[in-house]
């Protein structure tokens, strides 16, 4: 139980730290961040409860008004920008990417992830990203979903990073990677 709650503290800690990568802002308000990586590896290393509630405590911080978000940004007002989707997507992106890596053993762990990540932290982020940002925007999903096309090549970048970062993870320390325990 320590141990779980030190990991879920660990992994929130690493989600803010990869926001200090300076970000690049597009032009209708929705920053491209390392951050996305953080939620990715929530997930392949925690595994689907560990990570979306690593992703849950990060999210109760901002909340609360602490800096996290790249750029420095903070407090409830998030939570009603173009970026609300995302945020709101990002415990549900981890879990199933933790999910994919947890059920399915029967391939590398690296393509695992990788594939998890991808599932998990782009296709079901940008879900929640194009429908926050259709609102918050006044746009249709096809115009919000042709804003986000800007972050497809960076965020599959992210994802295999996940599959080789967790899989390098769980040959130097195969009992740290808990979506694999």
């Amino acid at each position: 139980m320590e141990r779980n709650l030190a990991l879920i503290a660990l992994f929130a800690a690493l989600i803010a730290a990869l926001g200090l990568i300076p970000q690049i802002t597009l032009g209708f308000g929705v920053p491209v961040t390392a951050q996305s990586l953080g939620i990715m590896l929530c997930g392949t290393v925690l595994g689907a409860r560990r990570g979306a509630l690593a992703v849950l405590l990060f999210l109760l911080l901002v909340a609360l008004g602490l800096p996290l978000l790249s750029g420095g940004r903070g407090g409830l007002g998030l939570f009603a920008s173009p970026t609300a989707g995302f945020l709101i997507g990002f415990p549900v992106a981890a879990f199933v990417t933790g999910l994919i890596v947890e059920k399915w053993r029967g391939a590398p762990l690296t393509l695992v992830a990788g594939v998890g990540a991808a599932v998990g932290g782009i296709a079901v982020l940008y879900v929640f990203g194009i429908g926050g940002m259709s609102i918050v925007l006044g746009k249709t999903i096809g115009e919000a979903a042709a804003l986000v096309t800007a972050f497809i090549p960076g965020d599959i970048l992210k994802a295999a990073i996940a599959g080789m970062v967790t899989s390098a993870l769980a040959r130097a320390r195969p009992q740290s990677v808990l979506s694999r325990a």
